[in-house]
């Protein structure tokens, strides 16, 4: 899931914005209840303002309508708009089921709901509790897969959300961020979590809950891109800014983050400490994706700390999860990590059948980092076993899907195994050529691709641990 469904402008602005439209529902209601316009007004307006007001020849301030709605019995919504407000109230309510329905259940079965209630909510002009359909199905196709649909309805959403203040668009950006980052657009998932987070340390909307959610969510593509210091300040800005955030869902997308961070500087415990702290709020959550997403990162922390047989039962957990939410493209890429434990522990061949089937449900438009990693994998087998023309296929294979990403490291560690197979084959300029690419990745990983690092916040954010 994520984040929080978004909330932005009143959907009745464009109707409480017409005077007449107002002036004719204060005197229907005013008449059907059998007040006197001195009556309505008392004691904070006059008659003759009463008497303007229902001509359509002035136009009432909020503090106005809210007055009227509590003389006259009706909410302010209902006054400035003409809908009544248990419409908007009971279409929240279903939201918030398409939303449980997601976590627990099938994106498809989330995804026919949240389509209902976009189609209800356009009809009645509630611009909020469209942009959170929208939000929910994009979340719905990042769960399956399908990412143009995805970016399609989160864009959406932000053009919903247009009139509203960033913090309130901030899930939006970061949907879109994600599935950029999916696709293997690592440059733009950046270029539009920092664009959003410049906006708001710069604005003064400093929001801590937007905040927390776009540093969380830079962490994985500042990763992929072999940017780790700057993954580490992201982490660093979140953890200082997640005691001021009360949402459990967040900051356990925070541990999550924070954990990758910590596996790359070798803080193997600390990491799966982070990761329990994580798994603990999602279960209590119920949110089966996430749940999934931690069994996953804990297998590959059990793989790096050298427990295959541990590696594979997380790993297991985390594709089974995914796999019974019909989540396809996640489930590939974590079996892309098991088949890499299944190599590991000598198992070649189930890990070369599962990656050959994989090879075809990944491509560069959906999943080119694991892509190039089930290439990579396949390289690897192929050369154990002798088969060195095919193996260097694979490497070539990897080495396009990664240059187009801009994965930096992943980058340089399949230039120095495609240089090492072709020095063995007696190509030494080509070795050469490899290597060089390889080490001009490895020596100043982002900095060709990242402008700048995002500004910190203007005021000094008191530092803690998240509870």
């Amino acid at each position: 899931m994520g984040e929080k469904q978004a909330a932005g402008k009143n959907p009745g602005r464009k109707q409480s914005d017409d005077p007449g439209a107002i002036g004719r529902r204060v005197q229907h209601l005013r008449t059907e209840q059998g007040l006197t316009q001195r009556q309505l007004a008392e004691p904070s307006y006059t008659p003759a303002y009463i008497s303007t007001l229902e001509a359509g020849r002035v136009r009432p301030s909020e503090a106005a309508v809210r007055h009227l709605a509590e003389r006259l019995g009706v909410t302010y919504e209902e006054l400035a708009t003409g809908r009544p407000a248990h419409l908007a109230t009971g279409l929240r309510l279903r939201l918030v089921e398409a939303q449980r329905t997601l976590a627990t259940g099938a994106a498809e079965d989330a995804a026919e709901e949240y389509t209902g209630l976009l189609g209800e909510a356009g009809r009645l002009g509630l611009d909020p509790e469209r942009a959170s359909a929208l939000l929910g199905l994009g979340q719905c196709a990042l769960e399956t897969g399908d990412l143009p649909a995805a970016r399609r309805h989160f864009e959406a959403a932000e053009k919903a959300l247009a009139d509203a203040p960033l913090p309130q668009r901030a899930p939006a950006v970061r949907g879109r961020a994600v599935a950029h980052l999916l696709a293997g657009e690592l440059r733009y998932a950046c270029y539009l979590l920092e664009s959003a987070i410049d906006e708001l340390n710069h604005s003064g909307l400093q929001d801590p809950g937007a905040l927390l959610l776009l540093y969380t969510a830079a962490i994985a593509p500042y990763m992929d891109m072999g940017a780790h210091a700057r993954a580490a300040q992201a982490g660093e800005l979140a953890l200082a800014l997640a005691p001021r955030v009360s949402d459990p869902e967040l900051v356990a997308g925070l541990h999550r983050g924070v954990a990758r961070t910590l596996i790359a500087a070798g803080r193997i415990a600390e990491a799966d400490a982070s990761l329990a702290k994580a798994a603990e709020i999602y279960q209590q959550l119920q949110i089966r994706t996430e749940m999934a997403h931690c069994h996953w990162m804990r297998g590959y922390v059990r793989a790096q700390d050298g427990d295959l047989n541990g590696a594979e039962s997380e790993l297991r957990a985390a594709r089974d999860m995914l796999a019974s939410k019909r989540a396809a493209l996640y489930t590939a890429q974590v079996e892309v990590e098991l088949a890499d434990v299944l190599r590991r522990q000598g198992r070649e061949q189930d890990a070369e059948e599962l990656l050959e089937r994989l090879i075809g449900e990944l491509h560069p438009d959906r999943g080119s980092v694991h892509a190039a990693g089930a290439h990579r994998l396949l390289g690897l087998i192929c050369e154990e076993k002798g088969a060195l023309e095919t193996a260097e296929e694979h490497y070539v294979n990897a080495l396009a899907l990664l240059e187009r990403a801009g994965a930096a490291g992943d980058l340089a560690d399949i230039c120095r195994l495609l240089g090492d197979l072709l020095r063995r084959t007696g190509r030494t300029e080509a070795a050469l050529d490899a290597y060089r690419t390889g080490l001009g990745h490895r020596a100043t990983p982002g900095s060709t691709t990242l402008g700048p690092a995002p500004v910190r916040p203007q005021q000094p954010l008191s530092h803690g641990t998240p509870t």
